[in-house]
């Protein structure tokens, strides 16, 4: 038994309903979308952060190549040389050198005040040593050895990142009250012999002094260490869930190109919060070190040499962002982006012609490139992402790198396919099944 057709009544309040549901499913997909859009931009600074502090600690040359500017940085230089300098004068008594030298005037029956007046040669006697001693602290500072003794302290001292990141093993690098302080227990002791070496015997009987040089100095310390083991706990899997997370939203909305572009703008947004977040940290670290801890410019050298490598991911984070973005534009409906299809089109259709008319015909590999290009669109693009994901540690440059090289294989892929359908558009347009139109015969291209 059939059932009666329905009225157009049923017929009308059927398609209310039906319009009412695809509304509400409408409205749930954007909310679940802006939800893993909100968490994916907050989580983004966060990953990119993780992800840095993760290589510090578990990449011993990531950490070697960090630190290794610092050596060879003249405002550290200058501040570690006059450090040095000054405490192995703390240590020299000249006092008891000009005794020591009146009193062998004395012997010698010198005139009483020559004698007297050995004294007055203290002061004398300290500048010329100072100055003496500085000149080989700064030569040994300055040398290539002391940049390789430097870049071996740290390599096998890399467990004193953990040390001060985790408060676990013992090294070199460690938290010492509201600081953390380098021991240069090895370069003092290449400046000892290289003063003995250089004729001041009595170099050789310093006692030891303070090997140690505050890198950084916040009363902060404890909750940094607290953040950095959480940081670097999350360092392998944050970036991860950001990405999915920003996979998904972009999935489960309704409009997958906006949502996309949605994506890394917000993303962008976040990346440009966050260098504005470590100028100010900058800023911040600066003032907080007293210029008798550390010089300005030597605290500001370490600063941005410790953190270069968080800005550069930060950028790359960003051009990534802006390209994504730009592309989602570029595939849209939008009248620049139109434009720019066109003229795109034009130029390698005009190219692919100009090779068919020459003999540079590709035949069947044109045309099936022709028929599949959105299968090799999306392979080439696959290939640039794979590419970024395999790179070690890419930067802004290696993004721009990788999409050159992307927009020149899809140019090549698009003449290739133009050189071989030209054959059919041309004969199509003499057949005159194109209507005779040269509009027509661009658009087939």
């Amino acid at each position: 038994m059939t059932e009666p057709p329905l009225s157009p009544a049923e017929v009308q309040e059927y398609r209310r309903l039906r319009d009412r549901e695809h509304l509400r499913h409408r409205r749930l997909r954007y909310a679940v979308t802006a939800v893993l859009l909100v968490v994916a931009f907050v989580l983004s600074p966060l990953a990119v952060v993780a992800t840095w502090a993760h290589t510090q600690v578990s990449d011993t040359d990531r950490y070697v190549q960090t630190v290794a500017p610092l050596a060879k940085d003249p405002s550290v230089q200058k501040t570690v040389t006059d450090r040095l300098t000054a405490r192995v004068m703390d240590n020299v008594d000249v006092n008891a050198i000009t005794d020591a030298l009146g009193n062998a005037l004395a012997k010698t029956n010198a005139p009483p005040p020559v004698v007297d007046k050995s004294h007055l040669l203290a002061g004398p006697l300290r500048n010329a040593m100072t100055g003496a001693v500085h000149d080989v602290v700064n030569k040994v500072v300055t040398s290539e050895q002391f940049a390789q003794a430097w870049d071996g302290a740290n390599r096998r001292a890399h467990a004193a990142v953990v040390k001060t990141l985790t408060g676990e093993g013992n090294s070199a690098v460690r938290a010492k009250g509201d600081a953390v302080v380098l021991d240069l227990g090895t370069v003092v002791d290449k400046v000892k012999q290289k003063l003995v070496d250089e004729g001041y015997q009595k170099a050789s009987a310093i006692p030891d002094v303070d090997k140690s040089v505050t890198l950084f100095r916040t009363d902060k310390l404890d909750d940094a260490q607290n953040a950095m083991q959480l940081l670097d706990t999350l360092g392998t899997w944050l970036p991860v869930v950001t990405i999915v997370l920003a996979a998904v939203a972009v999935w489960s909305a309704p409009a997958h190109r906006v949502a996309m572009m949605s994506a890394a703008i917000g993303i962008g947004v976040m990346m440009l919060v966050l260098l504005v977040g470590l100028a100010i940290a900058r800023r911040v670290y600066l003032d907080s070190v007293p210029p008798s801890a550390l010089p300005p410019d030597a605290a500001a050298s370490i600063y941005d040499t410790f953190v270069r490598f968080l800005r550069s991911s930060t950028r790359t984070v960003l051009v990534i962002a802006v390209i994504t973005a730009v592309a989602g534009y570029l595939y849209g409906p939008g009248r620049g982006a139109r434009f720019v299809r066109s003229v795109s089109a034009r130029g390698t259709g005009a190219t692919g012609r100009a090779m068919a008319r020459s003999g540079l015909r590709t035949g069947a590999t044109g045309r099936w490139l022709q028929g599949h290009r959105p299968w090799t669109t999306g392979i080439v693009i696959a290939g640039a992402v794979l590419a970024l994901v395999l790179w070690n540690y890419p930067t802004a440059a290696c993004v721009a790198l990788v999409l050159l090289i992307a927009v020149a294989v899809l140019a090549v892929l698009a003449v290739l396919a133009a050189a071989g359908t030209a054959n059919d558009t041309a004969n199509g347009t003499a057949n005159g099944t194109d209507g005779g139109t040269p509009g027509t015969v661009t658009r087939n291209v």
